[in-house]
């Protein structure tokens, strides 16, 4: 078990598991590390992470096609990986935020099943988020103050975003902004088409407009970017030093599979 505060904070969490635990409208489990980043995300409050928590799962538990039933092994998983590339960086950012790039690198508008690789990206992130981002030593380890997502818009067509399923585009929006375990920070869209905006106001009416807020499109290149996230923690492709997208990308698939009997555990994500 890793060790993310003092001594206080820890008998906190201890508590908060004690109180997971024992409520009947929760699963039987969840994971410390997870546990931890929801304290985090709600300032260290406890009566605010009981209710950031109850958030989580309430869409969870309402939403079982996206986030129970996964397994990345399976068909979903396969074809989701057949199109794009997910990937949690190594680093955090001088501000404490992890960053996830998401990489279309097959945006055939006939390949997308949107739920099933909303499902996939929950998948990708819940194994992120029982891992810590750094460890410190030994036991001791730190977690993000927050999530950014960098999303590639390469190659996008309008035919691709249509191919999203309004229900499940209401969903992935309310998780992320009301109840993901890394407070979102900001979307970082990059290599935008000509006619983005016309892709942001297809999606503007499913999103608060706090996370609306958060977008920053980057049009004439990468160096915008790199004022928010450093240039060398990016992937090769972009500037940066981490490695070549699809290598990346091939790491995270082992993680997942070395993290399946947790992503496949239902006691942690169902009733």
């Amino acid at each position: 078990m890793y060790i993310y505060g003092d001594v206080e904070e820890e008998k906190a969490v201890d508590a908060l598991q004690q109180w997971f635990e024992d409520n009947k409208k929760l699963p039987k489990k969840i994971d410390r590390t997870m546990l931890w980043r929801l304290y985090q995300r709600a300032s260290k409050d406890i009566e605010k992470t009981k209710k950031v928590i109850e958030v989580n799962y309430t869409l969870r538990l309402k939403n079982p096609q996206i986030f129970a039933n996964r397994d990345p092994t399976d068909n979903d998983t396969n074809n989701t990986h057949e199109i794009a590339h997910i990937i949690p960086l190594r680093e955090l950012t001088p501000s404490n935020a992890h960053v996830t790039v998401l990489h279309f690198y097959n945006p055939e508008p006939q390949l997308v099943h949107f739920t099933e690789d909303i499902k996939t990206f929950t998948m990708v992130n819940d194994c992120r988020f029982c891992l810590p981002d750094v460890i410190v030593e030994d036991e001791k380890a730190k977690i993000s103050d927050g999530a950014m997502l960098v999303i590639d818009m390469e190659g996008v067509s309008l035919k691709f975003i249509m191919r999203f399923t309004f229900f499940t585009m209401n969903t992935l929006f309310k998780y992320l902004y009301l109840a993901y375990p890394d407070a979102m920070k900001a979307v970082h869209l990059i290599n935008c088409p000509p006619f983005i905006n016309k892709i942001l106001a297809l999606v503007k009416p499913f999103m608060s407009k706090e996370l609306f807020a958060m977008i920053t499109c980057h049009i004439d290149g990468l160096d915008s970017l790199y004022e928010h996230i450093p240039r060398d923690m990016l992937p090769n492709e972009y500037g940066g030093k981490a490695g070549k997208l699809a290598d990346l990308a091939e790491e995270n698939k082992k993680l997942l599979l070395e993290k399946r009997d947790f992503l496949t555990d239902m006691s942690y994500w169902k009733l």
